[in-house]
């Protein structure tokens, strides 16, 4: 694709005088302009926004698996896998705010790496972040219905409450975007309540409240330690601790996937710009106290050699909280934990669900997938999307069977590692957006939302997702099995398989800054945005902050 194949807008002016402001058109062929055939509709409220932004996503990656990456790396250890990753999610999310700021249409990340970088580029993103999400659905399924059998251990009724699950799940979306919405402020609610708790009850626990008025203090960080070894180089204890470190990346961006969520959402939600924006800023925080708190309180209470950790139960159980409520000889908390972190496994396959089928509709709108799935019902719930997704989460089911957990253990490490694909697009795509809003003269700091610090977080988020793709499967060359290098690696030719296949089969080419477009399909402030109210009151002012 060329400059020729664009026009310019009555008020362009040359292209090599970018100060001014260069606003190209793309012809009809790009299908940038889906206004006619997108009748998805805005019905999530600044309080949705606001609270699946916080806790949409939170699954068993934070609940249970922080208890393997205490195991596997230590307090220290843990502690700087989970902010190393969470450095990468923020920069993400950064990146994809800003975009969506500009640009809230259906479609999201993936439209946007099509629109600003290569059409091919668009379509490899968003196949991919669909299957992504499309298989974590059945994960965090059957890690809830695993979660039931703390109380209910019979192994024949595993099958009727995962296809409740199923039901329910599924039951959530077709209903329409608004009951998603109330059902995953409430789950987000609980969420936030049970995360804000459990690090409340560590520290009491760490100071010594708890009903044996033991007081640890750091007294973990000294005995074990504060790293742990991967077990791999027994020899050399420096780089086996570093292994240690690498060895749970994988399980700490499990815990942060699915963040962009509220970006999917742009299109349906109520003042997007307005209202995504607010979400981003608090993105930061939600990281700092729930994901860094959290963690560092988890090695405060456990030492990372307790055998309990050990224990691959996938009940409330293995979680370090519980360990140390047992430890310390609290007993009825951890069954409302167990009950908690049910829903929040619940309301995180109910969020996956929600991504896959919005990607699904995005890429249909735009001639990327076959054009059934971009059908709208007259309340603008995308069904047939929705539907399709929604067969997936009977994979579920697998698990009932012997080797099923295995399978399983395949499905999230190809997630986590899908994720890392998405993440790295939406750095890589804000790179070429940056320099192409640059070039043709549009003030980024006009938008509702710009970060100072960009491009530079987008490039920092771009290098580590390079790197944790490379570095994710390493153990494998330690003790080689085909299945474990499959499901390390098997998504870098799917990827790049699916970019050249279309790059081959549309010929498409990279979009140079003159010819980008910030125009065709973009509504206006004016027509996005609703009139802002002050809060008054006491109880608005505290809606407000909360919401």
């Amino acid at each position: 694709m060329s400059s020729e194949d664009h026009k310019y807008d009555v008020n362009s002016v040359e292209k090599n005088q970018p100060d001014v402001g260069v606003h190209v058109v793309a012809d009809g062929r790009h299908q940038f302009d889906v206004a006619s055939i997108d009748l998805v509709q805005r019905r999530l409220k600044q309080r949705h926004v606001q609270m699946i932004a916080i806790a949409g996503t939170l699954g068993t990656g934070l609940f249970l698996g922080s208890g393997k990456a205490l195991s596997g790396a230590g307090p220290l250890g843990a502690l700087i896998a989970y902010a190393l990753v969470g450095s990468v999610a923020y920069s993400s999310l950064c990146s994809i705010g800003e975009m969506t700021s500009h640009a809230p249409i259906s479609g999201t990340f993936p439209h946007f790496a099509a629109r600003w970088v290569d059409p091919a580029l668009g379509f490899a993103v968003g196949w991919n972040y669909f299957y992504t999400n499309v298989i974590t659905v059945p994960v965090e399924i059957t890690g809830a219905q695993i979660l039931i059998t703390y109380w209910d251990s019979n192994p024949n009724h595993a099958g009727i409450y995962t296809a409740i699950i199923i039901v329910f799940a599924c039951a959530t979306n077709i209903f329409g975007v608004r009951y998603f919405g109330e059902a995953e402020f409430v789950f987000s609610i609980i969420k936030l309540t049970m995360i804000t708790g459990l690090i409340l009850v560590g520290l009491i626990i760490d100071l010594g409240g708890s009903p044996n008025h033991h007081r640890l203090g750091f007294q973990y960080w000294k005995n074990p330690g504060i790293f742990a070894g991967a077990g791999l180089e027994p020899q050399d204890i420096g780089l086996d601790r570093f292994l240690g470190i690498l060895s749970v990346i994988v399980q700490a961006s499990f815990s942060f996937q699915g963040m962009e969520l509220v970006a999917i959402a742009a299109s349906e939600t109520e003042n997007p710009r307005r209202n995504i924006a607010k979400a981003v800023r608090r993105v930061f925080f939600r990281i700092l106290v729930f994901y860094i708190l959290g963690i560092f309180v988890t090695g405060l209470i456990v030492p990372y050699n307790d055998p309990n950790l050990l224990q691959s139960t996938g009940t409330a159980a293995e979680s370090p909280y519980v360990i140390a409520m047992t430890n310390a000889g609290i007993k009825v908390l951890p069954s409302i934990i167990n009950a908690g972190v049910m829903t929040s496994a619940f309301s995180a396959a109910n969020s996956f669900l929600f991504c896959s089928s919005r990607i699904l509709y995005g890429l249909a709108l735009r001639g990327q997938a076959p054009k059934v799935f971009a059908r709208c019902t007259n309340s603008g719930l995308p069904l047939i999307a929705v539907g399709f997704s929604s067969i997936f989460a009977f994979l579920a089911l697998m698990n009932i069977k012997s080797g099923g957990a295995t399978v399983f253990n395949w499905f999230v490490n190809l997630s986590t590692v899908g994720g890392f694909f998405g993440w790295g697009s939406i750095n890589l795509t804000y790179i070429y957006f940056h320099r192409g809003m640059k070039y043709q003269g549009i003030d980024r700091t006009k938008l509702h939302y710009w970060n100072r610090f960009q491009p530079w977080l987008s490039i920092w988020g771009l290098s580590w997702c390079i790197f944790f793709i490379i570095i994710n499967g390493f153990e494998v060359f330690w003790t080689f099995t085909a299945s474990g290098f499959l499901t390390a690696y098997i998504n870098i030719p799917l990827f790049f398989g699916l970019y050249f296949g279309w790059k081959f089969m549309k010929k498409t080419e990279v979009w140079k800054p003159e010819e980008m477009d910030f125009v065709t399909g973009i509504p206006t402030p004016e027509e996005t945005e609703g009139p802002y109210y002050p809060p008054e009151g006491f109880w608005q002012k505290l809606a407000e902050i909360l919401f």
